[in-house]
């Protein structure tokens, strides 16, 4: 996931004129949840770096995460 820009939503081209106007609170709302979602993941990415450092197995970040070691390795390694 990346930083959207206002030009990645598409709504530069529309044209006022002959696009009927509406409430925008659900596109506002997925535009924070996806942000959200971005901000959880590097959170996450952070926490299992610390966990790492901090001399955790992968075994233990599997089971943080209710995945298996291989899995959380392959994620996160």
């Amino acid at each position: 996931m990346g930083t959207r820009t206002r030009d990645d939503t598409g709504l530069e081209g529309l044209d006022p004129s002959v696009t009927p106007s509406r409430d925008a609170s659900h596109f506002r709302a997925i535009v924070a949840a996806a942000a959200a979602v971005e901000s959880a993941e590097l959170d996450l990415r952070a926490a299992v770096r610390a966990a790492r450092a901090a001399g955790d197995s992968w075994t233990i970040v599997g089971a943080a995460l209710g995945v298996s070691k291989q899995a959380a390795q392959q994620r996160f390694g």
